[in-house]
């Protein structure tokens, strides 16, 4: 019930700056752009806080999918909205080769990561009969507009918001099933849940494999979005560290955390911290995320439900009193 009157309360929300800013292509293109941050930050968090697996290199995932629905649609013809799931698919198979490195730990696993992601890069700028090599691919087609007479803007906005929402919603299912209480047993014991006959290492799999394809759904979106791609910016770092940083700004361990926290960080930097400081805005996120790990190490969330129920309980006091 929780999880359905959250997503009402996205999609209202939504609804009201889609209304507020159909006509400031600027302001909209910023809640695009959080929301593509927000949606690779929530398949983080399915690897992070489900799996217990720090991924330093989701890049890897973001820039397979983005290729991968660049070549479907620009060089095979596929309409868009084919070509961006299955690309997530791509993205997903992409990932069957970092398998081994579930069996690492730790700062192991990350580093391990980071390392696949860089191969992806030097991939795709060495293919470049298929991706163009380090020049990229131009004139990527973009997602289908004039629908029901929108803009561009208000359909590329819609169809993220719809990612994100139905995102979130299997989030939370996959948390509240039997696989996810398996998940998080794991992290408190990854051996004694072993032997419980827990299969640990095929439920990390599916995590990999889940996370890899949401990454490469929004990286695929991203793509047709902008228009272009490059290897230097679709395996960028920034969309490895940007969503990490939002998911534990907001608190990966909630369903809502990670796109509350790119939302937050990604406006504040850019209509905030980069009109402050324009050369090295990005270390005022840096002193923010720290302040926030070091006040709140949960995240933004559990501090705005604290305070709602504080204010709940002291509306009922009064109550009563009365």
């Amino acid at each position: 019930m929780k999880t359905l009157l959250g997503v009402l309360c996205a999609v209202l929300a939504a609804a009201s700056v889609a209304a507020i800013f159909h006509t400031n292509g600027y302001i909209l293109g910023l809640f695009v752009a959080a929301l593509t941050i927000a949606g690779v930050a929530l398949a983080w968090a399915l690897l992070g806080n489900l799996g217990g697996m720090i991924s330093l290199g989701h890049a890897a995932f973001f820039g397979v999918g983005g290729y991968a629905s660049a070549i479907l649609a620009k060089s095979a013809g596929w309409p868009v909205l084919l070509a961006i799931p299955s690309a997530g698919v791509v993205a997903a198979m992409a990932s069957l080769v970092m398998l081994p490195i579930l069996r690492l730990r730790g700062a192991y696993f990350a580093l391990a990561v980071l390392a696949y992601a860089e191969v992806f890069r030097i991939l795709a700028t060495e293919a470049s009969g298929l991706t163009g090599g380090a020049a990229g691919l131009l004139s990527i087609p973009r997602i289908p507009s004039g629908v029901f007479g929108l803009s561009d803007g208000i359909v590329a906005y819609s169809l993220v918001v719809g990612l994100v929402v139905l995102l979130a919603v299997c989030y939370d299912r996959v948390r509240r099933s039997y696989s996810g209480l398996a998940l998080r047993a794991m992290q408190d014991s990854e051996a004694a849940t072993s032997v419980l006959g827990v299969p640990v290492f095929r439920l990390k799999a599916t995590m990999l494999l889940l996370s890899a394809f949401a990454t490469g759904v929004f990286g695929a979106f991203n793509a047709h979005v902008i228009g272009f791609l490059q290897p230097d910016y679709a395996f960028s770092g920034d969309w490895s560290i940007l969503p990490m940083v939002a998911a534990i700004f907001g608190g990966y361990r909630t369903v809502t955390g990670p796109i509350v926290g790119a939302i937050a960080i990604y406006l504040l930097d850019q209509l905030v911290f980069k009109n402050l400081v324009p050369q090295g805005h990005q270390i005022v996120l840096g002193i923010l995320l720290c302040a926030m790990i070091l006040f709140s190490p949960r995240g933004l969330v559990p501090i705005i439900t604290r305070g709602r129920s504080a204010v709940s309980k002291d509306k009922d006091a009064r109550h009563v009193a009365a």
